[in-house]
């Protein structure tokens, strides 16, 4: 199924009304899975021409991704990652560590953006940062469709190898998220040091619901900066 390229439409937008420069795009990968951590990409690409193909990584075969994600490394003007751990994603909970990952992405950066595009409808940054959030942002938006390659092919490569004392669960086919070997295996083995605990997966596992966490840290405790 075709789609339509992205543009730099929202970039010139921000441009024009709020003279800004220099603007980041920003998503994340790893979100709704099970294990592992969550990772963010923010990367500045200017208003130049993107790759061809260049979309939201989830409509891209793994082959075109890794071949995409290695000429962005070098396409882009720069790029950053951050990392919220599974343990900090246990502490945390997801948005304050959607948070976390994402500053430490755009303090990664070489240079602090006037402005970030981040995808989705929820602002999970807030205040000091200048957000755009936009719907679909990696398949419309330039930047954020370069963002979410550079994210997923560097988490699924992390994920690899986390999942190599791990075989069973097959991190290197489901990146952590619940398909059914991954389903199989939890059930059977119970978790790894590498899954979330405080997550709801655990009250349909009988056997190791006991190992369920909560959030230990309230979010207005969590310190971001």
């Amino acid at each position: 199924m075709p789609y339509e390229p992205p543009t730099h439409r929202v970039e010139r937008s921000l441009r024009a009304t709020t003279g800004a420069k220099i603007i980041a795009g920003v998503d994340e990968v790893g979100r709704g899975a099970w294990a592992g951590p969550v990772t963010v990409c923010a990367a500045i690409t200017g208003l130049r021409r993107p790759p061809e193909g260049l979309t939201d990584s989830k409509l891209i075969s793994a082959p075109r991704r890794t071949e995409l994600a290695t000429l962005l490394e070098t396409w882009v003007n720069a790029h950053a990652f951050g990392d919220a751990s599974r343990d900090e994603i246990d502490r945390l909970g997801m948005t304050a560590a959607l948070r976390l990952a994402a500053v430490r992405a755009l303090e990664g950066l070489p240079m602090r953006p006037d402005a970030v595009i981040l995808d989705g409808k929820h602002d999970y940054l807030g205040p000091p940062w200048r957000v755009r959030t936009v719907i679909k942002g990696d398949q419309s938006c330039v930047v954020v469709a370069a963002a979410s390659v550079l994210a997923k092919v560097r988490r699924d490569a992390m994920m690899t190898e986390l999942g190599t004392d791990h075989a069973v669960f097959a991190f290197e086919e489901n990146a952590g998220y619940p398909s059914p070997v991954h389903r199989a295996a939890l059930a059977e083995y119970g978790p790894t040091p590498q899954h979330r605990l405080s997550w709801a997966y655990l009250d349909s596992l009988p056997r190791w619901r006991h190992l369920k966490r909560p959030r230990t840290t309230p979010i207005d405790q969590v310190e971001l900066f």
